[in-house]
């Protein structure tokens, strides 16, 4: 009986996180769409930072509860998820383009981060307040970097829906204020459940923190991805992806660090590792002349993401 309430109340929480997060995404982007900020800057930061919040939510819920191992799972776990399972699975309904700037700026600066995340979590096995200061200075760096690349007009994305003329601002600002107290409430139930998962059935929280939150907090890439896969806008589904990896080692654990030590377990270091790795795969499978990430592309990287999981099990 207590294992299907909390699946549940899973349930509910991830249902929360996505609908706040998909509230969150829609007012941020209407009022910068009517305050005339770029569209780049729009997709690569708010609608990321939005896709991202369920994570932000979680990894910093988690962290004052004293759960660590979920709140670093979760970011590990979505960001390997997001690269080979969302990828994956977007690329098999259409190959995805990849712009040139992604391939030789960002997706190395994800490389990067990921081993720097990695870095100063196994110093001493925490990642604390001086390490959050980091993570933030490395984040101002990149939003200085998108500012630039907008600035000068490249990789400039499909242009999503113009906020209406009629919309009031107010229902705009509900949007925000509602979605974002739905992903903290969310976040909250989907904590407590998980934990409580994880003991009735002698699991790790880095096993559930790594598969069942990480897949639940990934639901809105997978959903954005496959839509803007569907909608032929692959630069949406690239671009929403690595905007959301840089968001959870930067954004998302730098927050969390910020807030209270985080504590990094040396596990983490095989997850910190084929999270990097699945990048440099993601750079393998585009390293063509069309630049593409191809139906075969998308198989390799589903079979490693079976493979990987397999590892966990």
């Amino acid at each position: 009986m207590e294992i299907a309430l909390q699946i549940l109340l899973l349930v509910v929480g991830f249902t929360l996180l996505i609908k706040g997060a998909d509230w969150f995404v829609e007012g941020a982007s209407k009022i910068a769409d009517k305050l005339g900020i770029p569209q780049l800057v729009i997709g690569l930061t708010i609608v990321a930072m939005g896709t991202s919040a369920p994570e932000a939510a979680i990894s910093i819920s988690a962290s004052l509860k004293g759960s660590a191992d979920i709140a670093v799972g979760n970011v590990v776990g979505s960001n390997i998820m997001n690269v080979l399972l969302i990828l994956g699975i977007t690329a098999l309904i259409t190959p995805l383009a990849v712009q040139k700037s992604t391939i030789k700026y960002e997706l190395p600066f994800v490389i990067v981060i990921t081993a720097v995340f990695a870095a100063i979590g196994l110093t001493d096995n925490v990642v604390g307040r001086a390490d959050g200061f980091l993570l933030w200075g490395l984040f101002i760096v990149y939003l200085i970097y998108l500012f630039f690349m907008a600035k000068n007009g490249q990789g400039s994305l499909e242009e999503g829906e113009e906020a209406g003329e009629n919309e009031s601002i107010f229902k705009m600002l509900g949007l925000i204020v509602i979605g974002g107290v739905l992903i903290v409430v969310g976040s909250n139930i989907t904590v407590d459940a998980a934990t409580a998962i994880a003991r009735i059935f002698g699991m790790s929280e880095r096993f559930i923190g790594l598969t069942i939150v990480a897949f639940g907090t990934s639901l809105p890439e997978l959903v954005t991805s496959v839509t803007a896969g569907l909608k032929k806008k692959a630069d949406i589904a690239v671009g929403n992806i690595v905007g959301s990896n840089i968001f959870n080692i930067l954004f998302v654990i730098g927050t969390s660090a910020l807030i209270t030590p985080v504590a990094y377990q040396a596990n983490f270091l095989v997850d910190s590792i084929v999270c990097a790795a699945t990048v440099v795969l993601l750079l393998v499978c585009v390293l063509n002349k069309d630049h593409k990430l191809k139906r075969y592309g998308g198989v390799i990287m589903l079979a490693a993401y079976a493979g990987y999981f397999a590892y966990l099990l």
